[in-house]
């Protein structure tokens, strides 16, 4: 087996992230020698605490509209490889790190993590601090940030304009623009994409074959394709700002089984009557232990989201609705259950690319909802 490793021609600029409320942290753009340096980028400034993945977390689509810092400190060393891409191109608008390796090395590497983002013009931020940015973060919220070699002040003033992801509708910059299918199992399911990743397809894959549909196709197109479920998927932006995701899942509940991830979950939720709102950093990372509720077993999920459903707008529904996980470090919502309906839903990521795979079952449960409602 042979190992690919390369030496990534570079240069280098000193560059500064300035937040909306005034926080500089200096450090210099990254490119290769060949191109040129991006223009400043603004965006909502998140951490990501995973360990590995940067692959797949820079492919995300739920992404769009943010700059994510990694707290791992060294970035790039195994390269870009075909096989992890979670979607076809980078979604966040940079990538903020301790430092980034220009030399990788890995069986399966085809590039480098600099050529591959800047030939995708997504900027990188390297020689940051990013301890303290993300203690920065913690204590005072997700904040926007503009990246750049321009003054502290020009950059400043662009992080203020910026006005971050809420109340933003960011699904339309991601979601399919056309129907298509992929061939798996003997059950139809219906993927609305609202930034779907491919790991999630993957896995449905195993006992479906899917249709891929655009987040604004409606209930009575979706409904016409004979789906024996509907599979919402994830995404970004506020989910408050989704009114026809919202509608379209409402015409659906009672009519098809339906499981929902991250954005998914939070628009089922709305569809009920219940309410989101933005976290204060919000969860990013591979490491977040969940407890399900009917075992009291405690799961270690990947997670990727900055808005959550409000325990308290559960209560007292039209619906019966049962809370069937909940997050141990702040006791955030991270699954429910409309037994009456047909339909369940979970904040976190049971795919999860990457990270651990402890909630892989949930996606037997889809099939197993499907199954009984064929009978």
């Amino acid at each position: 087996m042979s190992l690919r490793h390369k030496e990534e021609a570079v240069q280098v600029r000193p560059a500064a992230l300035v937040l909306a409320d005034g926080a500089v942290f200096e450090g210099e753009l990254v490119t290769l020698e060949a191109g040129g340096f991006p223009e400043p980028v603004t965006g909502e400034v998140v951490f990501n605490t995973a360990l590995t993945g940067y692959q797949e977390i820079i492919t995300d689509p739920s992404y769009a509209g943010q700059i994510v810092t990694f707290t791992y400190p060294h970035l790039g060393n195994y390269g870009i490889n075909p096989s992890d891409f979670e979607s076809e191109r980078p979604h966040c608008r940079a990538v903020i790190a301790r430092e980034v390796s220009t030399y990788f090395s890995n069986w399966r590497a085809t590039e480098g993590l600099i050529s591959y983002l800047s030939r995708h013009e997504v900027s990188i931020l390297s020689g940051v601090d990013t301890r303290a940015l993300t203690k920065h973060i913690r204590a005072h919220g997700a904040l926007s940030g503009a990246i750049g070699t321009l003054d502290v002040g020009e950059l400043s003033n662009l992080a203020r304009s910026e006005g971050g992801t809420l109340g933003k509708d960011l699904v339309r910059e991601v979601t399919t623009d056309h129907v298509y299918q992929i061939s798996g199992g003997p059950k139809r399911v219906v993927a609305i994409d609202y930034g779907i990743k491919r790991t999630i397809l993957d896995q449905l894959a195993e006992f479906a074959s899917i249709t891929v549909v655009p987040a604004s196709m409606s209930a009575e197109e979706i409904l016409d394709l004979s789906p024996d479920g509907v599979f919402l998927s994830n995404g970004p932006g506020d989910p408050a700002a989704i009114g026809y995701g919202v509608a379209t899942i409402r015409a659906l509940l009672g009519h098809v089984p339906i499981f929902g991830i991250c954005l998914g979950h939070q628009l089922l939720a709305q569809a009920i009557g219940a309410k989101t709102f933005k976290m204060e950093f919000g969860h990013h990372g591979g490491n977040h232990p969940v407890q399900r509720l009917e075992d009291e077993v405690v799961e270690i999920t990947s997670q990727n989201h900055n808005y959550a459903v409000d325990a308290t707008s559960l209560e007292d529904l039209t619906v019966e609705v049962r809370v069937s996980h909940r997050n141990l470090n702040d006791n955030v919502v991270e699954g429910f259950d409309i037994p009456g309906l047909g339909a369940f839903s979970v904040q976190y990521h049971p795919e999860a690319g990457p990270g651990p795979h402890d909630s892989r079952y949930l996606f037997s449960k889809f099939e197993v909802l499907m199954n009984k409602k064929a009978s």
